[in-house]
């Protein structure tokens, strides 16, 4: 394979930074953009030295892969459509609206050997992926993530639009089925709850506090893992890792001390290594890091909690 064919579906905030990165890309031909909306399509393709659609069946024969960035309701119908036609898809997070509509696309891609991946942000963030070498047996997980009032993304309630970001990540570092959730929140600003806090409890006794907010005057996206040998910190807006772990060498008589280490961080842009990721998969056919089957799970336990809701 030469380089590449790859659109961008939905050009608002989000799709804007799609189409830069693969822009940039050297693997890439970015061939269009497409958008309902004429103007915003034709300002991005002028952007980005590329063409606008106003609707996307008029490139199903011109691409290898898509980015599919609409609003989480369209998921499901443009995904599958572009799946019924031979096209690999990278569709933003969450998967669906549905568990049933989740399966149906995760069996269309298998049945045609298609790429389907999740965009799931945080699993390519550099700081995500040194906390993981850190994990040992995570026994208690406490999550924030807090955000001014985005005026964008609430078209879903605060546990589909924020949380399941946090949702994913604790379900790839705890290896055990959940035994409980509970869960409180309420609306503030729309009609949707915007604030949100989950408890769950899983089978192996790990417990996870989530908490997930898009009324709150300043942005925090924190993560605290505690486990039998260590505390985990890690701040993903500075980004700053930190791990603390008891001295067992104190001098004789005194009481046990912590020592703190800083984890040097390697700085690198998370889309721009989801949409790398994506494309070797594409050109490599192997699995994707978030499949549709992980995308599945998070929206399943995000369902769980809103059910608590």
């Amino acid at each position: 394979m030469g380089k590449v064919r790859v659109a961008v579906v939905g050009t608002g905030y989000l799709g804007r930074f799609h189409a830069q990165k693969y822009w940039r890309m050297p693997e890439v031909e970015l061939i269009g953009v497409v958008d309902i909306d004429r103007k915003r399509a034709t300002s991005a393709a002028r952007r980005y030295r590329t063409k606008a659609y106003t609707s996307y069946p008029e490139i199903f024969d011109k691409v290898d892969a898509v980015s599919i960035v609409v609003p989480t309701q369209f998921h499901y119908q443009v995904a599958k459509d572009f799946l019924q036609q031979g096209v690999d898809i990278l569709l933003e997070k969450p998967i669906t609206t549905s568990l049933s509509q989740a399966e149906e696309l995760i069996k269309i891609a298998k049945e045609r050997d298609l790429i389907f991946q999740v965009g799931h942000l945080e699993r390519f963030n550099t700081s995500v992926i040194a906390m993981r070498q850190l994990l040992t047996q995570p026994r208690f997980i406490e999550s924030q993530r807090l955000t001014p009032f985005p005026q964008r993304g609430i078209d879903v309630d605060v546990v589909l639009d924020l949380m399941i970001h946090d949702i994913d990540i604790i379900l790839s570092i705890v290896d055990s089925r959940i035994k409980r959730v509970e869960a409180v929140g309420l609306p503030i600003l729309t009609d949707k709850v915007d604030i949100a806090n989950a408890w769950i409890r899983f089978e192996n006794g790990c417990v996870a506090n989530i908490n997930a907010s898009r009324v709150s005057q300043n942005r925090t996206r924190k993560i605290r893992i505690f486990q039998p040998d260590a505390y985990i910190f890690l701040d993903y807006h500075l980004p700053k890792l930190s791990v603390y772990r008891k001295n067992v060498k104190g001098k004789q008589g005194r009481s046990p001390s912590v020592r703190k280490e800083n984890i040097e961080l390697e700085r690198k842009e998370p889309l721009e290594e989801e949409l790398k990721s994506f494309i070797d998969s594409v050109l490599t056919r192997r699995a994707p890091l978030v499949s549709g089957m992980e995308g599945k799970r998070a929206l399943e336990v995000a369902l769980r909690i809103i059910r608590k809701l």
